[in-house]
């Protein structure tokens, strides 16, 4: 997609104005899982219950029903269906889901649609419904294939069935994603590259390798397991891109490796500072209008969401962005890129101009933490392992 400029902009005095708006995704939570992981922090709720399914795909279309007005006539390119767990959701609403999406938006012909699926037989036997339903690619949560450390992680599968679900899904999914986590209680070097070398038996497009992290409000937070040490951890960061890049992965993000031409689309726009509407129980959305940027989050209770749906205020928070606070945001999704971004992408993306950050950048490349071609910006090896201290020096106070 090209986009350009209305006119040449001023460093010092430019307003927020586009003339031609970012590709637009659509991201789905579904929030219900079997059990709440000790490690996570998202948005997911334990299915005490017989899930109110048909309630809340109602609910996800009304909620996109109420959104058309702020992006009306826009063609959506990906779409994510994420949680929680939504392979928990039964084939028969998936495609109730997908259909209202395709009545109501107009989809791009190759648009790529994402499942986020856990392995278990349960959700493995619906596999080609969800395929049939118009799901083209599939987000295994297998984390670990080592038994021991799936039980510390609080996962209801064992290897056994995590090996089973891959297989399965090799069976009707052309495009499959593996979820792995390192840095885990206990883990030694060994075991985390053993983890990476059992993933590539079954050579999937892509790969998410993620250091495991204590995140505020989780069980590990409060009740800390002993964890391998930070430098035990970069060995095994430095084992898994060496083992990755071998077998002819593209490490093209911090925490993604890809096949050729294989990358996550849905996430490419996340990082690119694409717009997104999310939909469903505590779902964000970045939306940009041709005067301003949209920051949304939905209601994240489900009860609290379904009852603000049937109200048709879904949306609990709305701000816009300030203009002194778009290169941050820009620069903290983009410089996870490794091959970093073009020049033009930030003007695009924030109608801004590189020489509002000109200090910033000439900082951050003094310290070895970027560097910057003819028409390329992108971090430095240093910058890539110091990332946070890289995107600190775009913050402003």
């Amino acid at each position: 997609m090209n986009i350009h400029l209305v006119h040449p902009l001023d460093s010092t005095t430019q307003e927020i104005s586009f003339k031609a708006l970012p590709p637009l995704s659509l991201y789905i939570h579904i929030p219900w899982c079997v059990r709440k992981c000790p490690y996570c922090d998202f948005n997911s709720h334990e299915a005490r219950e017989a899930l109110p399914e048909q309630e809340y795909v109602a609910a996800l279309v009304r909620d996109l029903e109420l959104a058309l007005p702020q992006i009306w006539g826009r063609k959506v390119y990906t779409i994510f269906i994420g949680g929680g767990t939504p392979s928990l959701f039964s084939a028969q609403a998936m495609e109730q889901i997908l259909s209202a999406v395709r009545m109501l938006l107009p989809l791009d012909h190759g648009a790529e649609i994402t499942l986020e699926a856990n392995p278990g037989t349960v959700e493995a036997d619906k596999f080609a419904g969800f395929r049939d339903a118009g799901v083209n690619r599939l987000s295994l949560g297998i984390q670990s294939f080592n038994d021991t450390h799936l039980k510390a992680l609080g996962r209801i599968h064992d290897a056994s069935q995590a090996r089973g679900a891959v297989e399965i899904a090799q069976q009707h999914f052309a495009s499959i994603n593996l979820d792995l986590m390192y840095g885990l209680p206990q883990q030694t070097q060994a075991e985390a590259a053993q983890d990476v070398q059992a993933a590539l038996e079954f050579a999937p497009q892509h790969l998410s390798c993620y250091n495991l992290t204590l995140e505020p409000n989780t069980l590990f937070h409060r009740y800390p397991p002993a964890l391998p040490d930070d430098d035990l951890c970069s060995v095994m960061q430095q084992d898994i891109e060496q083992i990755l890049s071998t077998h002819g992965y593209q490490h093209y993000e911090t925490s993604a490796f890809a096949q050729p031409k294989k990358q996550a689309r849905h996430n490419l726009n996340y990082w690119q500072f694409g717009d997104y509407l999310g939909i469903g129980a505590g779902a964000h959305s970045k939306l940009s209008f041709p005067d301003k940027v949209l920051r949304q989050v939905r209601y994240k209770q489900p009860q609290a969401y379904l009852q603000q749906v049937k109200q048709g205020v879904p949306v609990q928070t709305e701000h816009a962005v300030k203009r002194e606070e778009l290169p941050f945001e820009f620069m903290m999704n983009a410089l996870r890129l490794n091959q970093g971004f073009a020049d033009v992408l930030f003007a695009e993306r924030t109608s801004l101009s590189l020489l509002l950050i000109r200090r910033e950048l000439e900082q951050a490349e003094q310290r070895g933490l970027i560097e910057r071609g003819l028409q390329r910006i992108a971090p430095t090896e240093l910058g890539r392992h110091f990332l946070n201290d890289l995107l600190q020096i775009f913050l402003r106070k």
